[in-house]
């Protein structure tokens, strides 16, 4: 579930986004790269568990993750 890539930017342009099936509004999202591969080592304690979490519960809780670019402000 991790990769390795030359640049910590090419994580800052993409998220992975877990909706919620039942409550909208509600989910996860983790920085990753294209292709949705998510640096489970750069992710603190607390959000890698949430990650664990949202990809235990796909198809129960939340849909299939989906790569979204981030917003630019």
């Amino acid at each position: 579930m991790t990769t390795s890539i030359s640049s910590d930017h090419a994580y800052a342009a993409f998220e992975l986004r877990f909706r919620s099936l039942f409550d909208e509004g509600r989910g996860y999202s983790f920085p990753c790269d294209a292709a949705g591969q998510v640096d489970l080592d750069a992710l603190s304690e607390r959000a890698r568990n949430n990650f664990f979490f949202a990809h235990s519960v796909i198809g129960r809780d939340f849909a299939t993750p989906a790569v979204q670019p981030c917003a630019i402000h």
